[in-house]
């Protein structure tokens, strides 16, 4: 039932009248409930759930009122009361939101799975009595060094008289109250994630000190008074464009006071003096799940040097052009540990001039991997570092072994950017609202500009904006982002990003790298006797001079930054120009059917038609992007399934490929046969023969499982498909493939009809009969079409076409343009010829017209492309638009047929066309929404790998939960988003796999089947066949080299756990590494998490394949492959027998080169023993 709420105050918030109307109802029992207060408005909606309705009567029976005004509320029987002002109460004429009701019934059912000890451990540790709020009395901003060999704190920013402190569930809020009334109040949120340490101090000094590993949020309050004209104006200006329905009531900034921003981005330690009162109880916070350590240790405090001057000093010494002493490279891993937090800047002044004395005249590349692996080394200072650790003197003799140990590995690895010729290295920096951060160079494809200009790398630069956390900049519900897009980013984008004394200024980006918010700086260079610089750089590209808008002329630039595997040298005689094929259709409009496609011609010509003129220029090459070499694989995606099943398509087909796809998962762990089959299929661990060593093991009597870091990455493989399959409904379709579209040039095909010619190594099929056509993203009920695929005579130019789909080209309208507005410029297209997936019936295709782009009337000038790039950054609203049809397709009753989901489909096309038009989505025009969603989109438990993995309980929450949903509420302002059941495919598919059971069985049996040992356990087992098998090969000579192998491998594994983590100080682990994917901890992949998860199993199956080749080849050119065995007996020793690294302190124990030089020692012996 619902009940109506009349006379709140309008300020009153819906946290305030939850909190009203909660005891009263407790009172009856009723505990679940729904509580609705929009903001500004006097009123409010309870809703009571079906099975309390006689509870929520006997309520409206004490507390209802049935006659209006002043004589009503008297015969109230209880009357109710907030802020002196009379409540009035009485059941709704409307009836409840079903979904609503259902996201009560649901909350009901998952607090009755909750683990029996959850309520019982939170209620017997007092957790919901912890006291949350602390007062302070200072705040202070520095870096923790050390004093006498003590730990100390180096202040830098002091500020902030009174304020306090609230401990939330997922992270630290601070207010700050200035002494000047008129200012606007402050607030610093601290991610409990970016936590290393809690310092509390103790009663001759009580503080509670924060040891970061990135900047904190900072948001100055919205002023109330009217003097704050312009921020008003700024705000509601703010709120109009995004079409806002919550309050914003703070702006996000970059800094606390002009004095804190030279510190922000360094200073990562925060300081607060607080009541000795307060010590124990701010201690006792540590019992909550979330909370990282806490720690009790007098700090004392140090002095410095300012900030200011230090790195004044060091930048004058980096940027000095006449010290040859160090190269460019060199001083860029200096300033990266300056930079990124790891060291002061004064310490890495003395740092440099150690090493201009230690290594003088040394190979300076070697020197800048020498130091780059200072980040890896350096420890956070705190209670188990000691003080000489962190000493120039110190740092400067780690950068000495560093250095002979890069000149080990090079006697026999060559660099992947020599090996790869598509491959360049490339310096990155992160810009964030706090500050600058490098990383790199790192291995990236190389485009058209990089290739040309090959070996001036270091002068470009990978600039990629992001949060604090790297994340990308998303919309805030309650703070405007104006301050960070149009003050900070804008102003690094106008301006010079400067490392080590050189300028890097905007170039330009690609349309993939647009929307990861990355772009490319170059600083200049002296190139063929002149000096190029950026405008020179684009002018080189070709004649943009007529293109009147930003987006489209960025986009037409951004061409030349798009990788490219591969370049073919064309000679002008080469090129061709042909007419276009169009046709008129009914409606009288054009239609282009040839957009993107190329002639097949015999003989050296390379034909173009006006469409696929972007500007005028004079190429010598064109860049390969992408080639039908073999079939892609065919997956659905939630947004498909959801227009298949309101096409007809039954419920069961898909539960039916679902159920195949987790059996398979299932069986995977039944045997090491199926283990090694599924490893080899996915590709996990092929470069370190790792589905080989699986069952070689077994046929040599040991388990695989009986090892923990093996056994823990077959498991993260297994729950990473299985977060696939049931947080994104990725479901492999056997009987369909992807392909990219090109047109028929012969005039064969026939409207209507499809030409699909699929070879791969060993099979051929030509498709036949009627099959699904589809591309993504689909989201309007006509991107789903039937067409009719056909055999062509053996003599047809088209038998020479495989693994692409050749459109028709005839008709009224091409076919690519009717699936979500396709064309042939390399999209690709899927395939389905599964009977089970047929629609029963079809809709007409979406038909929206063309936006002309943005016209300034004028020619475009740099700083109009990075407008747009703040621009689009600030207005990016794809996935949001996306996410919100699947939530009204699930809601409304014709689903994907709504005419809100057809208004959102048109939204999402807008917003594709965002990155060519500049014109972004009008917000005001989105669909009104609750707060309440499927479940299918509710997060899922969080899993963490730390010695082994581990999924935390059911997220059920219990009633201390409860509460502390409320804090966060409170601290959010915004109530917490509730999911209800959904009945629809989805979410019968989210519902049909329980993660839970599902890994607690597939654990349960691997443990069940094994000894529960370590890797040095089950490694001891392995030397001892390879010993008894080949007791007389010496192999001594070649343990110095093993150790080589074996450090290089683990550098590189180290490197890669770090560049390939979304924040320059945090790690992913080794196990994801070695299977080549980044774990969604509380669901699915995220989009950036699956684009570095695809960069880190490059660069992992390369540096393994490196390491295979040097144990094999050895690391001389003439070494006899003779003595394979011999070295890789040694490096299998050395695995096995020196487990201590230097990396072991700060990454724990590395153990999977263990099982890489494992594969290739048990593979040489089968050679020597002639298997």
């Amino acid at each position: 039932m619902e009940v109506f709420v009349r006379n709140l105050p309008e300020q009153t918030t819906e946290k305030q009248a939850k909190a009203i109307f909660r005891p009263v109802l407790a009172e009856l029992n009723v505990n679940h409930f729904h509580c609705h207060k929009p903001q500004g408005k006097g009123f409010a909606k309870l809703t009571i759930r079906e099975d309390d309705i006689s509870k929520g009567q006997r309520f409206l029976d004490l507390h209802g009122q049935v006659k209006p005004g002043r004589e009503g509320f008297q015969n109230v029987k209880r009357k109710l009361f907030h802020m002196n002002r009379p409540i009035n109460c009485s059941r709704s004429y409307s009836q409840p939101d079903e979904y609503i009701l259902r996201s009560l019934d649901r909350e009901m059912a998952e607090r009755r799975v909750v683990p029996h000890g959850a309520r019982s451990n939170a209620s017997t540790l007092g957790v919901n009595k912890l006291q949350r709020r602390y007062n302070f009395s200072l705040l202070q901003c520095g870096q923790m060094d050390y004093s006498k060999n003590s730990l100390a704190f180096a202040e830098h920013f002091s500020d902030f008289p009174t304020g306090h402190m609230t401990f939330s569930r997922r992270f630290v809020l601070i207010d700050l109250h200035s002494m000047d009334p008129s200012e606007p109040g402050k607030q610093m949120e601290i991610p409990y994630h970016s936590i290393e340490s809690v310092f509390i101090g103790k009663w001759t000094n009580p503080h509670v000190t924060f040891l970061l590993s990135e900047a904190p949020r900072l948001f100055e309050k919205t002023p109330d008074d009217a003097s704050s004209l312009s921020m008003n104006l700024a705000m509601l200006s703010f709120l109009r464009t995004r079409g806002k329905q919550s309050q914003i009531n703070r702006r996000r900034t970059t800094a606390l006071t002009a004095s804190h921003q030279a510190v922000v981005s360094t200073c990562l330690c925060y300081r607060f003096q607080i009541l000795f009162s307060d010590l124990q109880a701010i201690q006792a916070l540590k019992r909550l799940p979330t909370m990282p350590r806490i720690i009790q240790w007098d700090i004392l405090p140090t002095s410095q040097p300012t900030i200011a001057l230090q790195k004044s000093q060091l930048n004058t010494l980096l940027a000095a052009t006449a010290d040859k002493a160090l190269s460019y490279e060199v001083k860029f891993q200096v300033q990266k540990l300056v930079m990124n937090g790891y060291l002061p800047p004064y310490k890495a002044l003395k740092l440099v001039q150690l090493i201009k004395q230690e290594l003088p005249d040394v190979d300076q590349p070697t020197l800048a991997a020498a130091v780059r692996r200072l980040t890896f080394q350096v420890p956070f200072p705190g209670p188990g570092t000691e003080a000489s650790e962190l000493l120039p003197k110190t740092l400067c003799q780690l950068v000495v072994d560093n250095y002979g140990m890069v000149l080990r590995e090079k006697a026999y690895s060559i660099d992947v950017t020599e090996q790869y010729e598509q491959l360049i290295s490339i310096h990155k920096a992160t810009v964030t609202p706090a500050g600058i951060y490098l990383s790199g160079p790192e291995p990236e494809m190389k485009n058209r500009i990089l290739r040309k200009y090959a070996d001036f790398s270091s002068y470009f630069l990978q600039v990629t904006f992001s949060d604090e956390d790297g994340e990308a900049m998303r919309y805030d519900r309650t703070a405007s982002l104006q301050d960070i897009f149009h003050g900070r980013f804008k102003k690094v984008l106008g301006s010079n990003i400067t490392i080590a004394g050189r300028p890097y200024e905007f170039l330009g980006f690609s349309h993939s790298s647009l929307r990861e918010q990355t772009c490319f700086f170059m600083a200049p260079f002296v190139w063929n006797g002149e000096v190029r610089h950026a405008g020179a750089v684009i002018k080189d590209l070709g004649d943009f001079s007529a293109i009147r808008s930003p987006a489209k002329c960025a986009a037409r630039i951004g061409q030349a930054f798009s990788q490219a595997f591969s370049a073919v040298d064309i000679p002008p005689s080469a090129f061709q120009r042909l007419p276009e094929v169009e046709r008129i259709d009914s409606r009288g409009i054009k239609r282009t059917f040839s957009d993107g496609v190329d002639e097949r011609l015999t003989g050296d010509k390379l034909c173009l038609r006006p469409s696929m003129i972007k500007f005028e220029a004079n190429p010598t090459q064109i860049e390969i992007c992408g080639a039908g070499f073999k079939t892609l694989p065919m997956y659905l995606n939630r947004q498909l399934i959801k227009i298949l099943e309101d096409l007809g398509v039954p419920a069961q087909a898909f539960m039916n490929l679902q159920d195949e796809a987790v059996e398979q998962l299932r069986y995977t762990t039944e045997n090491p046969i199926n283990a090694s089959y599924y490893l080899q299929r996915n590709l996990i661990g092929k470069a370190a023969r790792l589905p080989w060593l699986v069952r070689k093991l077994s046929y040599i009597g040991i388990s695989f499982s009986d090892d923990s870091f093996l056994r823990d990455t077959l498991e993260l493989a297994v729950l990473i498909q299985l977060r696939e399959l049931k947080y994104r409904s990725r479901i492999f379709v056997e009987r369909g493939f992807t392909a990219y579209g090109i047109m028929d040039e012969t005039g064969l095909l026939e409207e209507g009809q499809i030409f699909c010619s699929v070879r791969n190594q060993k099979t051929g099929l030509v498709l036949t009969g009627r099959v699904v056509i589809t591309r993504c993203p689909a989201l309007h009920p006509g991107d789903v079409q039937y067409v009719e695929a056909v055999d062509v005579p053996p003599d047809s130019p088209l038998r020479a076409v495989h693994n692409c789909v050749v459109f028709s080209s005839k008709g009224s309208r091409d076919l690519p343009s009717q699936l979500s507005g396709g064309d042939l410029d390399g999209d690709l297209y899927n395939i389905i010829f599964d009977d089970s997936l047929m629609p029963t019936k079809l809709s007409e295709p979406a038909d929206y017209p063309t936006a002309p782009p943005i016209d300034i009337r004028r020619e475009v000038e740099r700083s109009d492309i990075t407008d747009f790039f703040v621009k689009f950054m600030e207005n990016d609203q794809l996935g949001r638009i996306a996410t919100l049809h699947q939530t009204v397709a699930d809601q409304r009753p014709d689903g994907v047929f709504n005419p809100d989901c057809i208004l959102l489909a048109e939204l999402h096309s807008t917003a594709v066309d965002f990155s060519k038009t500049g014109i972004p989505v009008d917000l005001s025009k989105i669909p009104k929404s609750s707060n309440v969603r499927p479940d299918f989109q509710a997060p899922g438990p969080r899993v963490l790998i730390e010695n082994t993995i581990t999924m935390q309980p059911h997220s059920g929450l219990t009633v201390d939960d409860e509460d502390d949903e409320d804090d966060d509420e409170a601290l959010d302002s915004v109530p917490a988003t509730k999911y209800y059941e959904s009945f629809k495919v989805l979410g019968q598919l989210y519902r049909a796999i329980d993660e839970h059971k599902f890994f607690e069985e597939i654990q349960r049996w691997s443990r069940a089947s094994s000894q529960l040992q370590h890797t040095s356990s089950l490694a001891d087992k392995v030397w001892e066949y390879v010993h008894s098998k080949t007791a007389l090969i010496q192999y001594d000579h070649y343990l110095r080299f093993a150790r080589d192998v074996k450090e290089a491998y683990e550098d590189n594994m180290v490197d890669t756990m770090r560049e390939h983590s979304a924040h320059p100080t945090h790690f992913v682990s080794e196990v994801e590494v070695f299977v080549g994917a980044l774990l969604g901890k509380e669901g699915a992949q995220t989009k950036r998490q699956r684009e570095f998860s695809s960069g880190m199993k490059d660069k992992h199956d390369r540096d393994v394949a490196y390491t295979v080749q040097c144990i094999l080849q050895g690391e001389e050119e003439d070494s006899s492959k003779e003595e394979a065995l011999e070295r890789s007996i040694a490096c299998l020793y050395v695995a096995v027998h020196e487990t201590e690294t230097r990396w072991q302190r700060r990454f724990g124990r590395l153990v999977s080169f263990t099982w890489v030089a494992a594969a290739i020692c048990l593979k040489e012996v089968e050679k020597f023993l002639g298997v």
